[in-house]
């Protein structure tokens, strides 16, 4: 579980608050996650345990999935602009 180190804290930064940087917080972190398995090459254990967490707090309901916003539909994000 040596591996989990260097994920744990993708699930713990912060989102923008900016609508538009939304976009670049999500390639940044496909990216990062991206590059972080083809290079470490992480345990399958490891993986699935990420996975499973980065699901589990994408569909909790809280709004803070770290590849999109859930509390943001289309037209309240262009409205508060």
């Amino acid at each position: 579980m040596y591996c989990l180190q260097f994920l744990i804290p993708v699930l713990l930064l912060p989102k923008p608050l900016n609508p538009p940087m939304l976009q670049t917080h999500a390639v940044i972190m496909v990216l990062y996650l991206a590059g972080f398995f083809l290079e470490r090459k992480p345990c399958t254990i490891c993986s699935i345990v990420f996975l499973a967490a980065a699901i589990l707090l994408c569909y909790s309901g809280i709004g803070n999935c770290i590849f999109w916003n859930n509390n943001c539909d289309s037209a309240s994000c262009e409205t508060d602009l």
